[in-house]
């Protein structure tokens, strides 16, 4: 423990770093200054902030408290019913596994020089918002596919150890994967002056997104096949959306509004047939 600074030895005796602190605290009231890094977790009537439903402020540190505060954050979350050929069951409306890299994320990437304020989950009826202390370190249009950085490597490196996150940048990869797979809307990366927020929304048809859900989740979807060492294709996108093969001009529309917000780009501008195209990030 000593080896990995998680206790320091000073004159026979051992006292706790902040690292082991942070990580492993069974009240993080205990420690003077990290009290107020405690993950907090409001739950809000409606879509606004006017009513408060609930709010937990987590105690313990990040790696003990971490599969319990997740747990917690499931359980609270509106359901749906599917009903399947014999039985109904209910489905969580987000997928836990992008609720679960979205908290890790906002943890491990927050600026611990931001004082009065902690990582927070904040859930709506449309709507999940996980802000963590800080701006972003990297423009948020190129979280997908940017080298991962980290403010605090030490931090990382233990939650990684605990399987609780990875160092390899692909949180966010696994996050958008997800919301394609569930044809939930594309999540939405903010990035404040001191702060970094990315807010999940619950599930819409393609008629009730607006062009803004619809461009995003374009240029999101181009991003993830990118990085995959595919092209976004009109077909591609259709799988995405859920659009039906005879509404093909349904995604040529939704990629022509990408292209003319210059968010994605032909990857072959000499090709005249649209049929075949391909299409990637504005970065690529």
């Amino acid at each position: 423990m000593i080896q990995e600074k998680i206790i320091i030895k000073q004159n026979n005796k051992y006292d706790i770093t902040n690292l082991g602190a942070i990580l492993f605290a069974k009240n993080l009231n205990a420690f003077d200054n990290l009290d107020r890094k405690a993950v907090r977790v409001i739950i809000y009537e409606g879509k606004n902030k006017l009513k408060t439903k609930k709010e937990q402020l987590g105690q313990k540190g990040y790696a003990s408290g971490f599969k319990g505060l997740v747990g917690w954050i499931n359980d609270q979350l509106p359901t749906n019913e599917e009903i399947g050929s014999a039985f109904r069951k209910e489905v969580k409306m987000y997928p836990e596994l992008a609720i679960r890299e979205l908290i890790a994320n906002a943890i491990i990437h927050q600026d611990f020089n931001e004082t009065g304020t902690a990582p927070m989950i904040e859930i709506f009826n449309d709507r999940i918002e996980i802000t963590n202390p800080g701006k972003p370190l990297i423009s948020t249009m190129r979280f997908i596919d940017h080298n991962p950085q980290s403010r605090n490597e030490k931090l990382a490196y233990f939650m990684r150890r605990l399987n609780i996150c990875e160092e390899r940048g692909s949180g966010i990869d696994k996050v958008i994967s997800q919301c394609e797979y569930y044809q939930l809307p594309a999540p939405k990366i903010i990035g404040g002056e001191n702060y970094t927020r990315v807010i999940l929304y619950a599930y819409k048809t393609l008629r009730q997104m607006d062009k803004e859900d619809k461009v995003r989740a374009c240029y999101l979807h181009a991003c993830l096949k990118y990085v995959s060492g595919e092209n976004m294709t009109n077909q591609s996108l259709r799988n995405r959306f859920g659009i039906d093969e005879k509404n093909y001009s349904t995604a040529s529309r939704i990629i022509a509004e990408g292209i003319k917000s210059g968010m994605v780009k032909d990857y072959d501008s000499e090709n005249k047939s649209k049929k075949h195209s391909k299409y990637i990030p504005f970065w690529a």
